[in-house]
């Protein structure tokens, strides 16, 4: 059996096994009718998702080439993409493919874990119907609201948290009442007890929560999500269930806040390009472009252990930045890269290790996002940004090759023979297309034909395009089936995005951010002393925060203390950026850990020991890049 087999057969197990966390132990007749509405949730998702390919494309054609823009493209896409999502949500619910940590379920006995899932449904249960209340009162709210160009009622937008989370609500119910049929009886109520048991403590000591004031933070956010991650909760309900007790314990605000900000976690607009970027993955693997690229990337460093080590790391740092995000980044390279990898023997966890540190090495790489937004807020001149930001990522982009050079020896990875330049001259010539994707799609953006958002559907009419000429067919019901599944991995995305951001508000209206500044401007240990502590206080807003609400709350704040210790507002703004991708990648709490995982479909359990050793390589080229200007400056000075 191949590797390829083996992590078919993986998959296979995952789903298996996380299905039965779902709960449907035989068909009858509930089971049937809500396998019938996933399905038709799967269809209306893969149906948006090619209406947003179209919107989008027509974009582009009308602003480029008609030079008459369509100015109500933009709004009309986030209000299908945020429906796409949460369709998507649901079908991945059904289907037992929201990311969850297994780690403590799976060593537990068969009568410990039936306890244990029937746990996190009734949770489930109990975060998504409330959501789905609330985000029904915010939407009857904003019936008499318009949006600025659609004029429509927002309330269409909240719409789909409706559906989704009422969808989600309902199959977790579903799911109940199966496993309640199933089990024992002595299990259900144990299950309902135990719950029960907790909220009637939670709800007693709502005083003496009020009285802990920002340790809230601590009992919510780290311990109340993290024993929700060890129970083997979805990631995303632990995030929604920390925020929803947070509002409700520790703040007098109403609970309608929770599913607000989950909207506006989704309602972004270079978000759109994450769903896009995955389906132009899944077209390039049908198209056999990607087949292609792998072949011609194994005869050039096919003879060199890890070398498409190499090659995954380079690939981040070609197409790192044009989309906007980084999850459209890690969907248009993993499925080209990850199955020749694992075919060749590379353990799951170190490909997704690689891949996450990889992408957190190249957030300093232009054209990239939040390097804008840094530029914006503190007022540090964005060319110089640009100018300087390769230093730093091609530096930790060394050190990732060289780390990856050996783990791949330990391992044991399989390697070929070394190709004739024969043999590469004709793989060449195949491959030629898919290498000139990075950069059709980069020098779209750089000359304007398309934005950050709409650039995948250059790539998808690229592809498509040149298949049918070359091939003259195309196999239609397999790319339909690729796009429910692209709408589907959108849903596990973006559910955990729209959680994380719910969750981010309790920072926002702790005044943390203000208490953190005033304590890294105390420092006794001067220049180095702050910087550390930057680098720390930034990896861990990183990863709750992610990367542009952090630099918004903390970038007015430090830049002035950084320039008072002497240090460079450029320098310090790369340092900042590079820890918070860090962040953004480390678990257990960062969206981009999660977001690699459901990529690369690998449980998050299985990268959790891999990934460690890539992100300390990251760690130590971000110290070094932030102290190496100021010790070369004071040996200077002493010479």
């Amino acid at each position: 059996m191949t590797a390829a087999d083996d992590g078919k057969t993986l998959d296979a197990i995952v789903q298996c096994h996380e299905a039965k966390a779902v709960g449907m132990p035989k068909r009858n007749s509930l089971s049937r009718i809500l396998d019938l509405v996933v399905a038709l949730a799967a269809h209306a998702g893969a149906i948006l998702l090619i209406g947003e390919i179209v919107l989008l494309s027509a974009a582009v054609f009308f602003r480029y080439v008609l030079r008459s823009p369509l100015i109500w493209s933009d709004e009309l896409a986030e209000l299908i993409l945020i429906w796409q999502a949460m369709l998507g949500a649901v079908v991945a619910f059904h289907a037992g493919q929201h990311l969850r940590l297994s780690v403590l379920s799976d060593a537990l006995p068969i009568r410990a874990r039936a306890f244990l899932e029937m746990v996190c449904l009734i949770l489930t249960a109990l975060v998504a119907g409330p959501l789905a209340f609330y985000a029904l009162k915010d939407a009857r709210a904003d019936l008499g609201l318009m949006t600025p160009v659609l004029e429509i009622s927002p309330a269409w937008q909240t719409a789909a948290l409706i559906v989704g989370l009422g969808l989600i609500a309902i199959l977790a119910l579903g799911a109940l009442i199966q496993k309640i049929t199933a089990d024992n009886r002595s299990t259900t109520l144990a299950a309902f007890g135990t719950v029960a048991a907790v909220m009637a403590a939670a709800w007693m000591l709502q005083d003496e929560f009020s009285g802990l004031g920002n340790l809230n933070l601590v009992v919510f956010f780290i311990g109340l999500v993290g024993a929700c991650i060890a129970i083997g909760l979805p990631i995303a309900f632990c995030f929604a269930i920390a925020a929803m007790a947070y509002v409700l314990f520790a703040t007098h605000a109403p609970l309608d806040i929770v599913p607000a900000r989950m909207e506006t976690g989704m309602a972004h607009i270079l978000l759109l390009s994450a769903p896009l970027f995955i389906a132009l993955g899944a077209l390039l693997v049908i198209s056999g472009m990607a087949n292609n690229m792998v072949k011609l990337l194994v005869a050039l460093v096919g003879h060199v252990r890890g070398g498409l080590s190499y090659v995954l790391v380079g690939g981040m740092a070609l197409l790192s930045g044009i989309s906007g995000s980084k999850a459209a980044d890690m969907a248009a390279i993993a499925p080209v890269l990850v199955p020749e990898m694992r075919r060749r023997g590379a353990n799951d966890g170190e490909i997704v290790g690689l891949l996450a540190a990889s992408c957190a090495m190249s957030e300093t790489i232009p054209p990239s996002l939040i390097l804008i937004m840094t530029g914006a807020v503190t007022g540090v001149s964005i060319g110089a940004l640009f100018a300087a930001g390769w230093y730093p990522a091609l530096a930790l982009a060394a050190l990732l090759c060289v780390l990856a050079r050996f783990r791949a020896a330990r391992s044991g990875e399989d390697h070929s023979e070394k190709a004739s330049w024969g043999t590469i001259g004709k793989l060449a010539i195949v491959a030629v297309p898919v290498l000139v994707l990075p950069f059709l799609i980069r020098g779209a953006v750089v000359e304007g034909i398309a934005t950050a958002t709409e650039v995948a559907t250059v790539g998808i009419a690229y592809v498509l395009i040149l298949t049918l000429l070359t091939e003259r067919r195309f196999d239609w019901r397999r790319l339909y089936a690729s796009l429910k599944d692209a709408s589907a991995l959108t849903g596990v995305i973006f559910i955990i995005l729209a959680s994380a951001n719910a969750m981010a508000w309790g920072f926002v209206q702790s005044g943390f951010s203000s208490i953190l500044a005033g304590v890294a401007g105390t420092l006794p240990c001067g220049t180095y002393g702050f910087l550390v502590i930057s680098i720390i206080v930034f990896i861990i807003l990183g990863s709750i925060l992610e990367g542009i609400p952090a630099i918004v709350l903390l970038g007015p704040l430090l830049f002035p203390v950084a320039k008072s210790l002497g240090v460079s507002e450029v320098h310090f703004a790369l340092v900042t950026v590079m820890a918070m991708g860090l962040g953004l990648f480390a678990p257990p709490f960062g969206v981009g850990f999660y977001t690699a995982c459901a990529i690369c479909r690998v449980e998050p359990a299985v990268v959790m020991k891999a990934i460690w050793p890539y992100l300390g390589v990251i760690f130590v080229g971000i110290v070094l890049v932030a102290v190496g200007p100021i010790v070369v400056e004071e040996i200077g000075a002493i010479w």
